[in-house]
């Protein structure tokens, strides 16, 4: 009966020290004590803890990634974002920043998609290790003291988008597997020390839209290689479907050692809109069928020769074609040749002139005389009315039109305020909307009040799947980067009206909102014209699928119909 007395304390201190034993860890992460579960990897913490280390940081923005790392996810650790435990992006432009970047802390960050340290100081070479990151799309490190190659690994990235190396200290090729990435939207390796030819394969891509090299040491021809762009087979909402088939926008070689002709196969880019290819040794004559779409075009300080198109020349004037010594064509100041004249007559001798020139008296040269005066008087006097009448008419018309246009003005305002207010239960104006940049490739993304939150990369960049069509447009079901699904409209061009009274329009849908009526969150305008709505996504079907796919009766839908 004693025994068991003396056994009981003991139990009561084994169950308390096991209330008071912490919980186990999951391998590999760590937790936040207060936070949701979801925190920064361990081997994403030993990459940024590497990154850091290698880092000059003279102004102490890095300060907080010394800690323990429970913190980086939550937005405590500057330029870091995290979506479930792993690090996607590293943002860290205009810091000051000094040092290498370090390969082996690079190499452990695998769910990387966008790096951004331009505006820095940071020397070294570009790591290697960016070819272990399969998910990379955007590298931005223009403005800093990169030294070396461009790694080849490079060309493991599939998925990379844009690639901004410019005004670094780089050397060597431009490496042949920038290549293979069928994405790679944006190039930018200008002002840097490349040498050797320009791959004929980069400049090939299809998926090319910016493509700059100027102000480097390449040399060779300029590959005769440019072609419009083939369909990606791809059933995913990328640029592509929603902006049209890639075709090359901007161009610069400016500022090399090529020669050569300029390759023929420049104007089948007809959506080419800047072409730079001054200061270079290119020969030969200026192709006649550039595309008319270009904005800007310069071919000064070569060695070309011909004439120059007349619409080229009219269009971009002596500044564009001046240091062609063998050039004409472009100014008054460099005509061309004329082309040999036919041999003059002989002249007639002083008998036949005297025999075929009738002299007249002053009586009929008088005559003469007053009625060219009188002719000339009459003309002036028609000029003038006419102008009068021209001007009188005018006025009257200016005075009406503003007038119509000053009342269907002040009748829109008014029966937008009303419908923004009827569907909404408020006053009108109360909405607000919010205004972002196209990423990079441009554009105009602007939102509406709602529980959506995303950038045009996003928008631009998510998996779809078509969920019908119309005669105004196409509708997919898009699943963005963070899981959640929204409804995307693709207008036709051909159908919409311009930017403005789109603009006008989709903002006061846009603040529309009633039970029974689908919410418009946001629109987006690309830089060639295309037009997105974007809805939320419905996952029990449409109202007409409701409607007329179920054994409702007429009742119901009547009143469905009057609600």
């Amino acid at each position: 009966m004693l025994q068991p007395r003396r056994t009981r304390p003991l139990l009561f201190l084994f169950l308390f020290l096991l209330l008071l034993a912490p919980p186990a860890t999951a391998k590999g992460r760590h937790h936040h004590p207060a936070g949701d579960g979801v925190v920064i990897s361990q081997a994403d913490y030993q990459g940024l803890q590497a990154i850091r280390h290698d880092l000059a940081d003279p102004y102490g923005f890095l300060r907080s990634w010394n800690d323990s790392g429970l913190t980086a996810c939550s937005g405590a650790w500057p330029g870091i974002k995290c979506v479930l435990g792993s690090v996607v992006a590293i943002s860290l432009p205009w810091r000051g920043l000094g040092g290498t970047l370090s390969q082996r802390g690079l190499g452990q960050l695998t769910r990387l998609r966008r790096l951004s340290l331009h505006d820095n100081a940071i020397a070294g070479p570009i790591p290697a290790s960016l070819g272990f990151l399969p998910d990379l799309r955007g590298v931005y490190l223009f403005n800093n003291r990169f030294s070396g190659a461009v790694p080849a690994s490079i060309g493991a990235c599939l998925a990379l988008q844009s690639f901004d190396a410019s005004n670094n200290r780089l050397t060597g090729a431009i490496p042949l597997a920038l290549a293979n990435s069928t994405k790679l939207i944006r190039l930018n390796l200008s002002r840097n020390a490349f040498s050797d030819h320009i791959p004929a394969e980069v400049v090939a891509s299809a998926s090319l839209l910016v493509l700059d090299l100027s102000y480097n040491n390449l040399s060779g021809p300029i590959p005769d290689a440019f072609a419009p762009s083939t369909k990606s087979p791809s059933n995913l909402l990328d640029k592509e479907a929603i902006t049209g088939t890639y075709q090359l926008l901007f161009l610069s070689l400016a500022h090399n050692s090529l020669d050569g002709p300029i390759p023929d196969s420049l104007a089948k880019l007809t959506k080419l809109q800047d072409l730079d290819l001054s200061a270079n040794n290119l020969k030969g004559t200026i192709p006649a069928d550039l595309t008319a779409t270009l904005r800007s075009f310069n071919v000064s300080y070569n060695n070309l020769s011909g004439a120059v198109p007349a619409s080229l020349a009219r269009k971009f004037g002596e500044p564009a074609f001046t240091g062609n010594i063998l050039l004409c064509g472009y100014s008054a100041s460099t005509p061309c040749p004329a082309s040999p004249s036919p041999a003059p007559s002989a002249p007639a001798s002083p008998a036949e002139e005297s025999r075929g020139r009738r002299k007249f008296s002053t009586k009929e040269l008088a005559l003469i005389i007053a009625g060219i005066v009188v002719g000339v008087l009459i003309l002036l006097l028609l000029c003038c009315l006419l102008l009068c009448f021209l001007t009188r008419r005018r006025s009257a018309s200016g005075t009406a039109a503003a007038g119509a246009r000053s009342g269907k003005q002040q009748a829109a305002a008014k029966d937008a305020a009303g419908a923004a207010a009827a569907g909404r239960g408020d006053k009108p104006g109360s909405g607000a909307a919010e205004v972002e940049s196209g990423g990079d490739v441009g554009g105009k993304l602007v939102h509406f009040d709602g529980p959506l939150a995303f950038t045009a990369d996003d928008l631009l960049c998510a998996t779809a799947e078509i969920m019908g069509k119309s005669t105004y447009g196409t509708v997919y079901k898009a699943t963005l980067e963070d899981g959640s699904l929204v409804a995307v409209k693709r207008l036709r061009e051909k159908i919409t009206k311009g930017h403005k009274d789109f603009e006008a329009e989709a903002a006061v849908l846009g603040r529309i909102r009633h039970p029974n009526l689908l919410a418009l969150r946001a629109y987006y305008l690309g830089p060639k014209g295309e037009k997105l709505l974007v809805f939320d996504y419905m996952p029990k079907g449409s109202l007409t699928s409701f409607l007329h796919g179920s054994t409702l009766s007429y009742q119901i839908c009547i009143a469905v119909a009057f609600d």
